[in-house]
Protein backbone atom coordinates (compact mmCIF):
# COMPACT_ATOMS: atom_id res chain seq x y z
CA UNK A 1 0.00 0.00 0.00
CA UNK A 2 1.48 3.48 -0.94
CA UNK A 3 1.46 6.90 0.75
CA UNK A 4 -1.04 8.07 -0.91
CA UNK A 5 -3.29 5.46 -0.22
CA UNK A 6 -2.37 5.06 3.38
CA UNK A 7 -3.38 8.73 4.27
CA UNK A 8 -6.77 7.60 3.01
CA UNK A 9 -9.66 6.57 5.63
CA UNK A 10 -10.71 3.57 6.49
CA UNK A 11 -14.55 3.50 5.59
CA UNK A 12 -16.96 1.62 8.16
CA UNK A 13 -20.25 0.50 7.26
CA UNK A 14 -22.45 1.35 9.50
CA UNK A 15 -23.03 2.90 13.34
CA UNK A 16 -24.23 0.03 14.99
CA UNK A 17 -22.61 -1.18 18.11
CA UNK A 18 -19.90 -2.94 16.71
CA UNK A 19 -19.24 -0.59 13.68
CA UNK A 20 -18.80 2.82 16.49
CA UNK A 21 -16.17 0.65 18.00
CA UNK A 22 -13.96 -0.22 15.27
CA UNK A 23 -14.23 3.68 14.40
CA UNK A 24 -13.12 3.90 18.36
CA UNK A 25 -10.38 1.27 18.14
CA UNK A 26 -9.09 2.86 14.83
CA UNK A 27 -8.65 6.71 16.81
CA UNK A 28 -6.83 5.59 19.73
CA UNK A 29 -4.34 4.16 16.61
CA UNK A 30 -4.26 7.34 15.15
CA UNK A 31 -6.39 6.58 11.84
CA UNK A 32 -9.20 8.23 10.68
CA UNK A 33 -12.13 6.56 10.38
CA UNK A 34 -15.37 6.87 7.91
CA UNK A 35 -18.50 5.22 9.68
CA UNK A 36 -21.47 5.07 7.40
CA UNK A 37 -24.94 4.78 8.07
CA UNK A 38 -27.89 4.10 6.39
CA UNK A 39 -30.20 5.20 9.16
CA UNK A 40 -31.03 8.78 10.09
CA UNK A 41 -29.34 7.89 14.31
CA UNK A 42 -26.65 5.71 15.03
CA UNK A 43 -27.84 1.99 15.85
CA UNK A 44 -30.60 2.30 13.72
CA UNK A 45 -31.04 -1.28 13.79
CA UNK A 46 -30.92 -1.76 17.41
CA UNK A 47 -33.76 0.98 17.94
CA UNK A 48 -35.84 -1.60 15.82
CA UNK A 49 -36.32 -3.82 18.89
CA UNK A 50 -35.52 -1.16 21.26
CA UNK A 51 -38.45 -2.85 23.20
CA UNK A 52 -36.28 -6.34 23.66
CA UNK A 53 -34.32 -6.62 27.36
CA UNK A 54 -30.43 -7.92 26.16
CA UNK A 55 -29.05 -11.14 27.94
CA UNK A 56 -25.58 -8.98 28.12
CA UNK A 57 -25.18 -6.56 31.01
CA UNK A 58 -23.75 -3.35 30.93
CA UNK A 59 -20.32 -4.39 31.69
CA UNK A 60 -20.18 -6.43 28.50
CA UNK A 61 -22.15 -4.32 26.52
CA UNK A 62 -19.16 -0.87 26.18
CA UNK A 63 -16.20 -1.44 24.09
CA UNK A 64 -13.40 -0.42 26.05
CA UNK A 65 -11.52 2.18 23.27
CA UNK A 66 -15.35 3.86 23.29
CA UNK A 67 -15.22 4.32 26.96
CA UNK A 68 -11.95 6.44 26.62
CA UNK A 69 -13.35 8.46 24.07
CA UNK A 70 -16.62 9.02 26.12
CA UNK A 71 -15.20 9.62 29.37
CA UNK A 72 -14.08 13.54 28.68
CA UNK A 73 -17.77 14.22 28.29
CA UNK A 74 -18.74 13.30 31.67
CA UNK A 75 -20.31 9.85 30.42
CA UNK A 76 -20.73 7.43 33.05
CA UNK A 77 -21.70 3.47 32.48
CA UNK A 78 -24.92 2.46 33.88
CA UNK A 79 -25.11 -0.07 36.33
CA UNK A 80 -22.74 -2.50 35.19
CA UNK A 81 -24.93 -5.78 36.62
CA UNK A 82 -28.07 -4.06 35.11
CA UNK A 83 -29.40 -5.29 31.82
CA UNK A 84 -30.71 -2.61 29.01
CA UNK A 85 -33.08 -3.24 26.34
CA UNK A 86 -31.91 -2.52 22.80
CA UNK A 87 -33.53 0.71 23.26
CA UNK A 88 -31.31 1.89 26.47
CA UNK A 89 -28.37 0.25 24.20
CA UNK A 90 -28.87 2.83 21.81
CA UNK A 91 -29.80 6.11 23.60
CA UNK A 92 -27.41 5.60 26.34
CA UNK A 93 -24.77 4.66 24.77
CA UNK A 94 -24.10 4.25 20.90
CA UNK A 95 -25.76 7.65 20.08
CA UNK A 96 -23.86 9.68 22.80
CA UNK A 97 -20.24 7.59 21.31
CA UNK A 98 -21.50 8.53 17.98
CA UNK A 99 -22.28 12.50 18.89
CA UNK A 100 -18.20 12.36 20.35
CA UNK A 101 -17.18 10.80 16.93
CA UNK A 102 -18.61 13.89 15.22
CA UNK A 103 -18.32 13.98 11.70
CA UNK A 104 -16.90 10.92 10.89
CA UNK A 105 -19.89 8.99 11.34
CA UNK A 106 -21.89 9.99 8.38
CA UNK A 107 -25.76 9.18 7.97
CA UNK A 108 -28.45 8.76 5.60
CA UNK A 109 -25.44 7.38 3.73
CA UNK A 110 -26.44 3.74 2.27
CA UNK A 111 -23.27 1.78 0.87
CA UNK A 112 -24.44 0.57 -2.70
CA UNK A 113 -21.04 -0.81 -3.90
CA UNK A 114 -17.25 -1.75 -2.80
CA UNK A 115 -14.34 -2.50 -4.79
CA UNK A 116 -10.49 -1.57 -5.95
CA UNK A 117 -10.46 1.37 -7.68
CA UNK A 118 -10.04 0.96 -11.79
CA UNK A 119 -10.55 -3.11 -10.94
CA UNK A 120 -13.05 -5.19 -11.01
CA UNK A 121 -13.02 -8.58 -9.13
CA UNK A 122 -11.33 -10.29 -12.24
CA UNK A 123 -8.30 -8.00 -12.75
CA UNK A 124 -5.01 -9.24 -11.04
CA UNK A 125 -2.37 -6.43 -12.32
CA UNK A 126 -1.32 -3.94 -9.09
CA UNK A 127 -4.22 -4.94 -7.66
CA UNK A 128 -3.50 -4.82 -4.00
CA UNK A 129 -2.00 -0.96 -4.25
CA UNK A 130 -5.26 0.24 -5.17
CA UNK A 131 -7.14 2.26 -3.14
CA UNK A 132 -10.83 0.93 -2.14
CA UNK A 133 -13.49 2.66 -3.67
CA UNK A 134 -17.14 3.07 -1.88
CA UNK A 135 -20.20 3.76 -3.37
CA UNK A 136 -22.50 5.65 -1.76
CA UNK A 137 -26.08 7.25 -1.79
CA UNK A 138 -27.53 9.79 0.05
CA UNK A 139 -31.25 10.27 1.40
CA UNK A 140 -31.91 12.65 -1.74
CA UNK A 141 -30.86 10.09 -4.05
CA UNK A 142 -27.16 11.68 -5.04
CA UNK A 143 -24.53 9.34 -5.60
CA UNK A 144 -20.93 9.83 -4.46
CA UNK A 145 -17.24 7.65 -4.24
CA UNK A 146 -15.60 7.50 -1.54
CA UNK A 147 -12.30 6.26 -1.33
CA UNK A 148 -10.32 3.68 1.38
CA UNK A 149 -7.41 2.29 2.49
CA UNK A 150 -9.21 -0.07 3.96
CA UNK A 151 -13.33 -1.39 4.49
CA UNK A 152 -14.97 -2.69 7.50
CA UNK A 153 -18.28 -4.05 6.85
CA UNK A 154 -20.46 -3.99 10.31
CA UNK A 155 -23.50 -3.38 8.48
CA UNK A 156 -25.05 -6.64 10.18
CA UNK A 157 -28.01 -8.96 9.02
CA UNK A 158 -30.82 -7.00 10.40
CA UNK A 159 -31.93 -6.19 7.34
CA UNK A 160 -32.09 -10.00 5.64
CA UNK A 161 -34.32 -11.86 8.05
CA UNK A 162 -34.32 -15.48 6.98
CA UNK A 163 -37.90 -16.87 5.79
CA UNK A 164 -40.13 -19.37 7.34
CA UNK A 165 -39.75 -21.72 4.53
CA UNK A 166 -37.58 -25.03 6.05
CA UNK A 167 -35.36 -25.23 2.45
CA UNK A 168 -34.10 -21.96 3.63
CA UNK A 169 -36.14 -20.56 0.60
CA UNK A 170 -39.78 -18.69 1.45
CA UNK A 171 -42.70 -20.84 1.75
CA UNK A 172 -44.99 -21.19 -1.20
CA UNK A 173 -47.46 -18.11 -0.50
CA UNK A 174 -45.35 -17.08 2.09
CA UNK A 175 -44.97 -13.36 0.13
CA UNK A 176 -48.66 -12.70 -0.56
CA UNK A 177 -49.64 -13.77 3.50
CA UNK A 178 -46.80 -10.56 4.43
CA UNK A 179 -50.04 -9.01 6.07
CA UNK A 180 -50.22 -11.56 8.65
CA UNK A 181 -46.25 -12.46 8.96
CA UNK A 182 -43.67 -10.41 11.09
CA UNK A 183 -39.98 -11.22 11.43
CA UNK A 184 -39.49 -9.37 14.13
CA UNK A 185 -39.90 -9.47 18.19
CA UNK A 186 -42.99 -7.55 18.31
CA UNK A 187 -43.23 -5.11 21.06
CA UNK A 188 -46.86 -6.15 22.94
CA UNK A 189 -46.51 -2.34 25.02
CA UNK A 190 -47.42 -0.63 21.95
CA UNK A 191 -51.34 -0.80 21.82
CA UNK A 192 -51.56 -1.13 18.37
CA UNK A 193 -49.01 -4.38 18.16
CA UNK A 194 -50.72 -5.55 21.25
CA UNK A 195 -54.29 -5.18 19.36
CA UNK A 196 -53.00 -7.42 16.71
CA UNK A 197 -52.12 -10.58 18.65
CA UNK A 198 -54.49 -10.42 21.82
CA UNK A 199 -57.09 -13.02 21.89
CA UNK A 200 -55.21 -14.40 18.65
CA UNK A 201 -53.76 -18.07 17.95
CA UNK A 202 -50.00 -17.14 17.13
CA UNK A 203 -47.24 -19.61 15.43
CA UNK A 204 -44.36 -18.77 16.52
CA UNK A 205 -41.37 -20.36 14.20
CA UNK A 206 -37.35 -20.49 15.36
CA UNK A 207 -35.47 -22.08 18.22
CA UNK A 208 -33.39 -19.05 19.29
CA UNK A 209 -33.54 -16.79 22.05
CA UNK A 210 -35.48 -14.36 19.44
CA UNK A 211 -38.62 -17.32 19.34
CA UNK A 212 -38.16 -17.81 23.71
CA UNK A 213 -38.53 -14.02 23.83
CA UNK A 214 -41.45 -13.90 21.84
CA UNK A 215 -43.21 -17.02 23.33
CA UNK A 216 -42.90 -15.29 26.98
CA UNK A 217 -44.23 -12.33 25.48
CA UNK A 218 -47.22 -14.12 24.59
CA UNK A 219 -47.66 -16.15 27.40
CA UNK A 220 -47.47 -12.73 29.34
CA UNK A 221 -50.40 -11.33 27.37
CA UNK A 222 -52.13 -14.51 27.79
CA UNK A 223 -52.21 -13.84 31.37
CA UNK A 224 -52.66 -10.10 31.06
CA UNK A 225 -56.71 -9.02 31.73
CA UNK A 226 -57.32 -8.28 28.40
CA UNK A 227 -55.66 -11.45 26.82
CA UNK A 228 -57.79 -13.89 27.07
CA UNK A 229 -57.48 -16.26 24.06
CA UNK A 230 -54.17 -15.52 23.48
CA UNK A 231 -52.29 -18.70 22.60
CA UNK A 232 -49.13 -19.38 20.94
CA UNK A 233 -47.94 -22.61 18.91
CA UNK A 234 -43.99 -23.13 18.95
CA UNK A 235 -43.11 -24.48 15.84
CA UNK A 236 -39.61 -26.43 15.60
CA UNK A 237 -37.57 -27.70 12.62
CA UNK A 238 -36.73 -30.43 14.98
CA UNK A 239 -37.25 -32.64 17.81
CA UNK A 240 -36.99 -31.66 22.15
CA UNK A 241 -33.60 -32.54 23.26
CA UNK A 242 -31.35 -31.46 25.98
CA UNK A 243 -30.21 -28.18 23.97
CA UNK A 244 -33.39 -26.93 23.07
CA UNK A 245 -33.90 -24.84 25.84
CA UNK A 246 -30.28 -23.39 26.34
CA UNK A 247 -28.11 -23.98 29.04
CA UNK A 248 -30.55 -23.25 32.04
CA UNK A 249 -28.90 -22.58 34.96
CA UNK A 250 -25.45 -23.76 33.63
CA UNK A 251 -25.38 -20.81 31.24
CA UNK A 252 -22.75 -18.18 32.41
CA UNK A 253 -24.88 -15.77 31.11
CA UNK A 254 -28.10 -15.96 33.85
CA UNK A 255 -30.76 -14.40 31.57
CA UNK A 256 -29.82 -16.09 28.68
CA UNK A 257 -30.12 -19.21 30.23
CA UNK A 258 -33.80 -18.19 31.49
CA UNK A 259 -35.07 -17.24 28.20
CA UNK A 260 -35.41 -20.57 27.59
CA UNK A 261 -36.80 -21.54 30.59
CA UNK A 262 -39.65 -18.83 29.53
CA UNK A 263 -40.25 -20.57 26.74
CA UNK A 264 -40.37 -23.71 28.11
CA UNK A 265 -42.50 -22.79 31.31
CA UNK A 266 -45.03 -21.03 28.29
CA UNK A 267 -45.89 -24.57 27.22
CA UNK A 268 -45.87 -25.86 30.62
CA UNK A 269 -48.68 -23.61 31.56
CA UNK A 270 -50.78 -24.23 28.32
CA UNK A 271 -50.01 -20.82 26.52
CA UNK A 272 -48.63 -22.72 24.25
CA UNK A 273 -48.14 -25.84 21.97
CA UNK A 274 -45.18 -27.22 20.84
CA UNK A 275 -45.04 -28.92 17.08
CA UNK A 276 -41.68 -30.35 16.42
CA UNK A 277 -40.31 -31.89 13.91
CA UNK A 278 -42.12 -28.91 11.20
CA UNK A 279 -40.77 -27.75 7.76
CA UNK A 280 -42.69 -25.13 6.58
CA UNK A 281 -43.39 -25.72 2.88
CA UNK A 282 -46.24 -23.49 2.31
CA UNK A 283 -48.57 -21.08 3.58
CA UNK A 284 -52.25 -21.04 2.91
CA UNK A 285 -54.83 -19.00 3.85
CA UNK A 286 -58.40 -20.77 4.96
CA UNK A 287 -62.07 -19.06 4.02
CA UNK A 288 -61.68 -17.02 6.83
CA UNK A 289 -58.60 -15.53 5.70
CA UNK A 290 -56.42 -17.15 8.51
CA UNK A 291 -53.53 -18.92 7.72
CA UNK A 292 -52.54 -22.30 7.70
CA UNK A 293 -49.13 -23.79 7.81
CA UNK A 294 -48.39 -26.92 5.44
CA UNK A 295 -45.31 -28.89 6.20
CA UNK A 296 -42.98 -29.83 3.39
CA UNK A 297 -44.09 -33.24 3.81
CA UNK A 298 -48.31 -32.35 3.39
CA UNK A 299 -48.82 -32.41 6.97
CA UNK A 300 -51.40 -29.01 8.28
CA UNK A 301 -51.44 -27.47 11.10
CA UNK A 302 -54.74 -25.83 12.53
CA UNK A 303 -55.16 -22.17 10.87
CA UNK A 304 -53.38 -19.50 12.99
CA UNK A 305 -54.18 -15.85 13.02
CA UNK A 306 -50.63 -14.64 12.89
CA UNK A 307 -46.92 -15.54 11.92
CA UNK A 308 -43.92 -14.73 13.92
CA UNK A 309 -41.50 -15.87 11.73
CA UNK A 310 -37.86 -15.55 14.06
CA UNK A 311 -35.23 -18.67 11.73
CA UNK A 312 -32.58 -16.05 12.18
CA UNK A 313 -30.89 -13.73 9.77
CA UNK A 314 -28.68 -13.60 6.52
CA UNK A 315 -25.83 -11.70 5.20
CA UNK A 316 -26.77 -9.13 2.56
CA UNK A 317 -23.49 -9.66 0.01
CA UNK A 318 -24.68 -7.82 -2.87
CA UNK A 319 -22.95 -4.69 -2.60
CA UNK A 320 -19.39 -6.84 -1.69
CA UNK A 321 -20.06 -7.95 -5.07
CA UNK A 322 -16.80 -6.81 -6.56
CA UNK A 323 -14.45 -7.96 -3.97
CA UNK A 324 -12.96 -11.28 -3.48
CA UNK A 325 -14.34 -12.33 -0.21
CA UNK A 326 -13.46 -16.19 1.08
CA UNK A 327 -16.62 -17.31 2.42
CA UNK A 328 -17.88 -20.88 3.58
CA UNK A 329 -20.01 -22.78 1.34
CA UNK A 330 -22.43 -22.90 3.86
CA UNK A 331 -22.29 -20.22 6.57
CA UNK A 332 -21.23 -17.92 3.87
CA UNK A 333 -18.83 -16.34 7.18
CA UNK A 334 -15.13 -15.90 6.59
CA UNK A 335 -13.87 -19.51 5.63
CA UNK A 336 -11.22 -19.84 8.78
CA UNK A 337 -14.07 -18.50 11.20
CA UNK A 338 -16.77 -20.82 10.04
CA UNK A 339 -15.63 -24.08 11.84
CA UNK A 340 -15.52 -22.23 15.03
CA UNK A 341 -18.97 -21.26 14.91
CA UNK A 342 -20.85 -23.98 12.25
CA UNK A 343 -24.05 -25.35 14.10
CA UNK A 344 -23.67 -28.39 11.90
CA UNK A 345 -20.55 -29.31 14.35
CA UNK A 346 -21.74 -28.34 17.50
CA UNK A 347 -24.25 -26.03 19.39
CA UNK A 348 -22.25 -24.09 21.88
CA UNK A 349 -22.30 -20.50 22.01
CA UNK A 350 -18.72 -20.16 23.50
CA UNK A 351 -16.34 -19.27 20.29
CA UNK A 352 -13.14 -19.13 20.51
CA UNK A 353 -12.13 -15.55 20.44
CA UNK A 354 -10.50 -14.57 17.38
CA UNK A 355 -9.73 -11.59 14.82
CA UNK A 356 -7.57 -10.16 11.72
CA UNK A 357 -6.45 -13.78 10.73
CA UNK A 358 -10.19 -15.62 11.10
CA UNK A 359 -11.42 -12.13 9.53
CA UNK A 360 -9.39 -11.83 6.79
CA UNK A 361 -10.00 -12.60 2.81
CA UNK A 362 -8.28 -12.86 -0.40
CA UNK A 363 -8.89 -8.96 -1.16
CA UNK A 364 -6.34 -7.81 1.45
CA UNK A 365 -8.35 -4.95 3.62
CA UNK A 366 -11.86 -5.83 3.97
CA UNK A 367 -13.90 -7.19 6.91
CA UNK A 368 -16.70 -8.18 7.71
CA UNK A 369 -17.25 -7.95 11.52
CA UNK A 370 -19.51 -8.03 14.10
CA UNK A 371 -22.79 -10.54 12.93
CA UNK A 372 -22.21 -10.61 9.67
CA UNK A 373 -18.78 -12.31 10.11
CA UNK A 374 -21.40 -14.89 11.47
CA UNK A 375 -23.00 -15.32 8.10
CA UNK A 376 -25.84 -17.42 8.92
CA UNK A 377 -24.46 -19.04 11.98
CA UNK A 378 -26.32 -17.91 15.71
CA UNK A 379 -25.26 -16.45 18.96
CA UNK A 380 -22.90 -13.70 18.45
CA UNK A 381 -22.12 -11.36 21.32
CA UNK A 382 -21.58 -7.71 21.00
CA UNK A 383 -18.32 -8.63 22.97
CA UNK A 384 -16.76 -10.90 20.48
CA UNK A 385 -17.29 -8.18 18.10
CA UNK A 386 -15.35 -5.75 20.27
CA UNK A 387 -12.54 -8.29 20.08
CA UNK A 388 -12.59 -8.53 16.44
CA UNK A 389 -12.25 -5.09 16.03
CA UNK A 390 -9.54 -4.39 18.49
CA UNK A 391 -7.65 -6.89 16.66
CA UNK A 392 -8.61 -5.12 13.13
CA UNK A 393 -7.80 -1.99 14.35
CA UNK A 394 -4.35 -3.46 15.66
CA UNK A 395 -3.76 -4.75 12.14
CA UNK A 396 -4.27 -2.07 9.87
CA UNK A 397 -1.78 0.05 12.15
CA UNK A 398 1.34 -3.07 11.58
CA UNK A 399 1.06 -3.74 15.22
CA UNK A 400 0.50 -7.66 14.38
CA UNK A 401 1.46 -8.91 17.87
CA UNK A 402 -1.19 -7.15 19.38
CA UNK A 403 -3.45 -7.83 16.78
CA UNK A 404 -2.38 -11.42 17.11
CA UNK A 405 -2.97 -11.27 21.44
CA UNK A 406 -6.36 -13.14 22.40
CA UNK A 407 -7.52 -10.67 25.13
CA UNK A 408 -11.12 -11.92 26.01
CA UNK A 409 -12.61 -14.48 27.45
CA UNK A 410 -16.25 -15.21 26.94
CA UNK A 411 -19.24 -16.78 29.22
CA UNK A 412 -20.24 -20.45 28.32
CA UNK A 413 -23.44 -21.06 27.42
CA UNK A 414 -23.76 -24.43 28.97
CA UNK A 415 -24.71 -25.82 26.18
CA UNK A 416 -21.56 -27.83 24.59
CA UNK A 417 -22.70 -31.61 23.82
CA UNK A 418 -21.98 -31.15 19.45
CA UNK A 419 -25.89 -31.67 19.10
CA UNK A 420 -25.62 -30.19 15.35
CA UNK A 421 -28.82 -28.90 13.71
CA UNK A 422 -31.11 -31.96 13.08
CA UNK A 423 -29.80 -34.06 15.75
CA UNK A 424 -32.17 -35.26 18.38
CA UNK A 425 -32.33 -38.29 21.01
CA UNK A 426 -33.72 -41.67 19.79
CA UNK A 427 -36.92 -41.55 21.46
CA UNK A 428 -37.65 -38.10 19.66
CA UNK A 429 -37.79 -40.18 16.40
CA UNK A 430 -40.87 -40.94 15.34
CA UNK A 431 -40.49 -44.69 13.22
CA UNK A 432 -39.97 -43.57 9.47
CA UNK A 433 -39.38 -39.93 10.27
CA UNK A 434 -35.97 -40.87 8.16
CA UNK A 435 -32.16 -39.44 9.30
CA UNK A 436 -32.69 -36.12 9.45
CA UNK A 437 -35.78 -35.05 11.61
CA UNK A 438 -38.64 -36.26 13.55
CA UNK A 439 -41.83 -36.86 12.50
CA UNK A 440 -43.96 -33.47 12.77
CA UNK A 441 -45.72 -34.07 16.23
CA UNK A 442 -47.39 -32.20 19.14
CA UNK A 443 -45.10 -32.12 22.00
CA UNK A 444 -46.63 -31.81 26.07
CA UNK A 445 -44.07 -30.84 28.11
CA UNK A 446 -43.25 -30.75 31.91
CA UNK A 447 -41.46 -28.06 33.22
CA UNK A 448 -40.68 -28.85 37.36
CA UNK A 449 -40.37 -26.32 40.44
CA UNK A 450 -36.64 -25.22 39.92
CA UNK A 451 -37.16 -24.86 35.98
CA UNK A 452 -40.14 -22.49 36.26
CA UNK A 453 -38.69 -20.52 39.14
CA UNK A 454 -35.16 -19.49 36.83
CA UNK A 455 -38.08 -18.82 34.06
CA UNK A 456 -39.71 -16.06 36.14
CA UNK A 457 -36.25 -14.43 37.38
CA UNK A 458 -35.74 -13.35 33.77
CA UNK A 459 -35.40 -9.58 33.28
CA UNK A 460 -38.17 -8.22 31.81
CA UNK A 461 -38.87 -8.53 28.13
CA UNK A 462 -35.98 -11.70 27.92
CA UNK A 463 -33.42 -10.92 25.06
CA UNK A 464 -32.77 -11.05 21.78
CA UNK A 465 -29.65 -9.43 20.43
CA UNK A 466 -26.26 -9.65 22.41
Amino acid sequence: MNASTEALPVVVIGAGPIGLAAAAQLIERNIEPLVLEAGPAAASAVREWSHVRLFSTWSELVDPAAEKLLAPTGWVRPDGASYPSGGDWAELYLQPLADVLGHTVRYNATVTGVSRTGRDRVVDADREAQPFVVHVTGADGREERVRARAVIDASGTWSTPSPAGGSGLAALGEKSAADRITYRVPDLKDPQVRARYTGRRTAVIGSGASAFTALAYLADLAKSEDGAGTHGVWILRRGISGSTFGGGEADQLPARGALGLAAKAAVDQGHADAVTGFRTGAIERDGDGRLVLVGEDGHRLDAVDEVIVLTGFRPDLTFLDELRLGLDERLQAPTPLAPLIDPNQHSCGTVYPHGHRELSHPEPGVYLVGMKSYGRAPTFLAMTGYEQVRSIAAAIAGDLESADRVELTLPETGVCGGAGLFDAPAADQAEGAGCCAPAPALVQLSVGAPAAAAAEEAPAGGCCGS
